[in-house]
């Protein structure tokens, strides 16, 4: 049995001592595969868990993004609303500012989605409709900022049945729903990856385990030392977990508070916006509203006055001094419709009503105003050459374009310097000055000595809400109103200007050919004028018979005074509802003379409704105050004589409409 046992010794040393020299490599490399193989699958684990992670962010933010754009667009909406309700040009300016903010929000949401075809396809969409949508809200905005505030409703009322608007939101709900579709799944693989990670953490467990027997093996004092680290580490995760999902916590509740915090004082400081635009609005309203109701009464007075006057004058004879005395109050009379129809322009209370007049009268007669306006550190100089041309233009935009132009070059010059208005005629090729067509023009140009504009500037001086003035100082749409009225009038605009050299603005309007002149008082000429163009050696007119159309009795005692003066029989009618009546019992009517604003109906209205058999009867309407007409193509094809009028304009329109051939339109100028 020894021997036996000693051999099984000595045969069993080699292995052993093969076993000892071979098996601390053996459990070296297989612990270096196993770490190595445990380290792979938790960086592989820890890879997906990072990637889900990063997916779920990018579905938030593209599903933020998205809700963002979508209430934007809404506040853009809203800011458009108000600004076609109001015509306040800051709210204008919000409703750009909150459009553009749109637009760099969806710029914003098509880089997010630019490598995911799917929301791509969905974006593409949007861009398209946002870009229709954009358009037809710039066109409200434009025609609001030319004050054409019952077209700028009427297109906004459409806007918001537009389809655009429902295709932005439809499709701004397709990318939320496609994204919280992938969120749910991508939360799917967070959950998924984060069980992954632990499997392979608690297979991270089973391996150290696995490694502290085999270390107990190779060492039995490290086990104590390795096993201590272990939970000691254990902890550290475990508290650096809990701080991380604790920051995290603090971070959201924090940015949700802040956001409802802004979210608050922004509907505050919109409400207070809206308050403040809707009080502007309705002192608008309130004083447009007294000065046309004050504008229709004191022109209805004027109209007796000056009736009266002219009549009284015809009946002086050879008496000088009662003459002068006439001839000063008919010149007052004359001021006073003037100032009624200044006050009617800043009420925005006449009808855009083009007629042919003179531009160097117009400007001569304005240089009193030019100096009041503009301070008396300036000096205007005038230089006016227009040889007898006249322009067909609406004559109170075109006073407001030039006082405007002032005020522009006064702020330009800081209030010192010289103004210089000149007229020129100009013959230009089709192209020369802009879109302009081949033809002869009248040139305003506007020169001052101020500090110039540089390229940028130029580039951008007609865009409305772009001023380079301070803060309170300008809206920014002067320029592009006199741009838009320019247009308007068939002519072109060109700015010259370098910095430090002063700026000139030419205006050229078409010449109007034409021979007339104004025929309905709006800028009376001189007394003696009045009396050369009632003795003209035109003779006496054909007496007519004409149907006077008036509710003022005063008013009409005395038309029927003015017409008799004339030669013609004036058959009265102080309702617009007796009209048809009257024009049947009164057999052959040569003309008809109406008031524009009268109980019950409009003159407009009352002419509309007649029978066919009398639409071939001429028209001249007579108005002081014509600011609830708001369709100026009711007066179109018919004369219109602004009250108060001399008895030489009621002459020569009376004579003008008895020219046109019964039922003729063709022959029509709107006055």
């Amino acid at each position: 049995m020894d021997d036996q046992t000693g051999m099984m010794s000595e045969d069993e040393a080699p292995w052993r001592r093969r076993v000892d020299r071979f098996l601390p490599p053996l459990i070296g490399v297989g612990l270096f595969i196993a770490i190595g193989a445990l380290l792979f699958f938790v960086s592989s684990a820890g890879r997906e868990r990072d990637q889900a992670l990063a997916e779920q962010r990018r579905s938030y933010e593209i599903v933020t993004l998205a809700r963002r754009l979508d209430a934007t667009v809404a506040k853009a909406e809203s800011s458009l609303a108000r600004y076609v309700i109001s015509m306040d040009k800051d709210i204008g300016r919000q409703y750009q500012d909150d459009w553009n903010t749109a637009a760099g929000e969806l710029n914003v949401l098509s880089r997010a989605t630019r490598n995911d075809p799917v929301q791509r396809q969905l974006v593409d969409q949007l861009e398209a409709a946002f870009t229709q949508r954009g358009q037809a809200l710039n066109d409200i905005a434009l025609r609001t900022t030319y004050d054409q505030k019952v077209a700028s409703l009427g297109k906004f009322y459409e806007a918001s049945k537009a389809q655009s608007l429902r295709r932005i939101t439809s499709l701004l709900e397709q990318v939320i729903d496609t994204e919280n579709a992938r969120l749910r799944e991508r939360s799917l693989n967070v959950e998924r990856a984060g069980a992954s990670l632990e499997t392979v953490m608690t297979t991270y467990r089973l391996v150290g385990l696995v490694i502290l027997i085999a270390a107990l093996i190779l060492a039995w004092i490290a086990r104590s030392a390795i096993k201590g680290r272990r939970q000691e580490q254990r902890q550290i995760d475990e508290e650096y977990y809990r701080a991380q999902a604790l920051e995290k916590a603090v971070a959201e509740r924090t940015a949700e508070l802040e956001q409802a915090y802004g979210k608050l004082q922004r509907e505050s400081e919109d409400k207070a916006r809206v308050e403040d635009s809707l009080r502007q609005m309705q002192k608008m309203e309130a004083v447009g509203q007294l000065t046309g109701g004050i504008a229709h009464d004191f022109n209805n007075m004027l109209a007796v006055v000056v009736g009266g006057l002219e009549l009284a004058r015809r009946r002086v004879g050879d008496n000088a001094e009662a003459d002068r005395h006439l001839s000063n109050a008919l010149e007052g009379a004359n001021r006073a419709s003037a100032l009624t129809r200044r006050l009617l322009a800043f009420a925005r209370s006449e009808p855009n009503l083009p007629e042919a007049h003179g531009l160097d009268p117009l400007i001569t007669d304005m240089v009193e105003l030019l100096d009041r306006s503009i301070g008396d550190q300036i000096k205007v100089a005038l230089d006016l050459d227009c040889g007898g041309w006249q322009v067909y233009t609406d004559r109170h935009q075109l006073e407001n374009t030039i006082l405007n132009l002032a005020v522009n070059a006064r702020d330009a010059m800081d209030g010192r310097g010289t103004l210089q208005i000149r007229t020129r005629q100009a013959r230009l090729q089709a192209g020369d000055i802009g879109e302009c067509i081949a033809g002869e023009y009248l040139r305003l140009s506007i020169i001052d000595t101020g500090c110039g504009m540089t390229p940028d500037v130029l580039e951008r001086v007609f865009e409305p809400f772009y001023t380079t003035k301070e803060v309170g100082k300008g809206t920014g749409l002067g320029l592009s109103q006199v741009f838009g009225f320019v247009g308007q009038s068939g002519g072109e605009i060109e700015l010259l200007s370098k910095p430090g050299k002063g700026t000139e603005v030419r205006l050229y309007f078409p010449r109007h050919m034409t021979s007339g002149s104004t025929i309905d008082g709006e800028k009376p000429g001189s007394v003696d004028d009045e009396k050369d163009v009632l003795a003209s050696a035109d003779g006496p007119d054909t007496a007519l018979s004409i149907l006077v159309v008036e509710d003022d009795p005063r008013v009409l005692a005395q038309t029927r005074s003015a017409l008799a003066e004339l030669g013609h029989e004036a058959i009265c009618c102080d309702h617009p509802a007796k009209a048809v009546d009257m024009l049947g019992r009164s057999g052959n009517v040569d003309m008809i003379l109406s008031d524009v604003l009268m109980p019950d109906m409009t003159g407009p209205e009352m002419i509309a409704a007649l029978p066919n058999q009398y639409k071939s009867i001429p028209v001249v309407f007579v108005t002081g105050y014509a600011g609830d007409i708001a369709d100026n193509r009711m007066f179109e094809g018919h004369l219109l004589l602004r009250k108060p009028y001399t008895l030489a304009a009621l002459k020569k329109t009376i004579r003008d409409a008895a020219t046109r051939l019964p039922g003729s339109r063709t022959n029509a100028a709107t006055v």
